[in-house]
């Protein structure tokens, strides 16, 4: 493992840098447009994009079936369908009601529930230093919610206000797809190309009679090409993060993905131009911090 560190590191670092840009575009390109519509125009676009280096790189024989996966990879194959479909758009519901530097770091205290699951679940081993890292991105949360006065009032708003709710909800979502996702690719060694297109065509089917449902109508919808963009992104960023996890332990892999926190909160703090920037920023700091001794 040693040996993949180093590499591992560094994918997980530039999935990082590509989602926290994806989640500024969220904000600034896409807002107002329902979570469900988003995700299906977005992951259709997505596997357009993946298409050639999944033909390329995949044989029938990759394609994941029941058969071949077993009972417990089939349930981890769903984990990371429904992780990450649902943890997308509770977070793109919080994004809808708060500001992205506000949200964003809520939302990426991830690890936070990954190490627990990851220690229960796959029986990974949880080092000391990791409780101190916990406790680092829960302060990061707290300092994200601080407007001063009461030193109760974070902790109630983290849990009363609905976009830090959302937030937090999408967290634990997030985490059992970022779990679930280790144990498909060190459990039952499948090819991060096949989880690529699995997780994206998985949420894209799980979320399309939504998206019916929700669909705008003639209500304006941003240009196609944004839609395009979006899935550019979103298919570099998620198989990026796939082989990552595939380098990676979940609660190493997990932590520095979410460092992405960081990127979103500058440029929504400085493109968007969001209030207490410095108060997020420190929440952003903090949270980079906290993953930072996860990793270690």
């Amino acid at each position: 493992m040693s040996a993949l560190v180093a590499p591992g590191i560094a994918v997980a670092v530039a999935a990082a840098v590509l989602w926290g840009v994806y989640l500024f575009a969220l904000k600034r390109y896409v807002a107002g447009v329902p979570a469900t519509v988003l995700t299906v125009l977005v992951n259709a676009c997505a596997l357009a994009w993946y298409a050639p280096v999944a033909l390329s790189r995949l044989s029938p024989g990759d394609v994941p079936t029941p058969a071949t996966l077993g009972l417990g990879g089939s349930l981890a194959l769903v984990g990371s369908v429904l992780g990450v479909g649902v943890g997308f758009v509770l977070f793109v519901n919080a994004l809808a009601l708060g500001e992205v530097s506000y949200v964003t770091p809520i939302n990426k205290v991830v690890p936070a529930f990954v190490l627990p699951l990851e220690l229960l679940l796959l029986g990974a081993d949880l080092p000391a230093l990791a409780f101190v890292g916990i406790a680092v991105v829960t302060v990061a949360v707290y300092v994200a919610n601080y407007r001063g006065g009461d030193p109760t009032e974070p902790l109630r708003r983290a849990v009363t206000v609905r976009p830090a709710q959302l937030a937090l909800l999408s967290a634990g979502a997030y985490a059992v797809g970022d779990v679930s996702k280790r144990a498909v690719l060190d459990g039952v060694g499948l090819p991060p190309e096949a989880l690529v297109v699995v997780v994206l065509g998985g949420v894209l089917l799980v979320l399309l009679p939504l998206a019916a449902r929700d669909w705008p109508g003639d209500r304006a919808t941003p240009p196609a090409t944004t839609f395009i963009a979006l899935g550019l992104l979103v298919a570099t960023a998620e198989h990026l993060t796939s082989v990552a996890f595939s380098l990676l332990p979940a609660s190493v892999a997990s932590p520095v993905v979410n460092t992405q926190a960081v990127v979103a909160v500058l440029l929504g703090g400085v493109l968007l131009g969001e209030r207490r920037l410095g108060t997020r920023l420190v929440a952003a700091a903090l949270a980079v911090v906290g993953v930072g001794l996860l990793a270690v």
